[in-house]
């Protein structure tokens, strides 16, 4: 549970080693640049159990490290549990969404607010497209998406 006088997001997607780990690390790094990042609990997650444990993708941590940030996160499945201690659940495609809202049901209460990270985005970019199957160029377009949703977010909660 978040303590007191902070805020919580958790970013999720399908596996949690291409987009939300990428969401996560672009969002910390705008905390922390704006010096907040005390005052945020800060997290990723999958609806699916096939990477639990996993770095992110290879070209995810090389895209990250081009724009000068790094990440040591492991892939981890969403739990009934974080539908009550996070604040936001922000996920990246329509299938997400879906698997999100089924979950929060199930979650005997649920006080988190779900809604697409794509959302936020100044481009009106609803959806944030799984690279997996992509190319390098795939990986820097969420990145960029990210980077335009992450900051409208923090603005608005800040």
């Amino acid at each position: 549970m978040a303590a007191t006088g902070t805020k919580s997001v958790l970013f999720v997607c399908l596996g949690n080693i291409c987009r939300s780990p990428i969401a996560e690390a672009v969002f910390r790094k705008m905390a922390t640049d704006a010096g907040v990042v005390d005052k945020w609990v800060i997290d990723s997650g999958a609806t699916s159990d096939w990477n639990i444990g996993s770095s992110p993708d290879a070209r995810g941590l090389a895209c990250l490290r081009k724009h000068g940030i790094e990440t040591s996160h492991r892939a981890r499945q969403v739990t009934n549990d974080d539908f009550m201690s996070f604040e936001y659940i922000l996920g990246m495609d329509e299938s997400n969404m879906s698997e999100l809202n089924r979950r929060a049901k199930l979650a005997k209460t649920s006080s988190a607010k779900i809604e697409l990270l794509g959302s936020f985005d100044p481009q009106k970019q609803l959806i944030i497209k799984d690279p997996y199957y992509g190319s390098d160029e795939d990986f820097e377009k969420v990145y960029q998406q990210c980077v335009r949703c992450c900051k409208a977010f923090l603005e608005k909660n800040s």
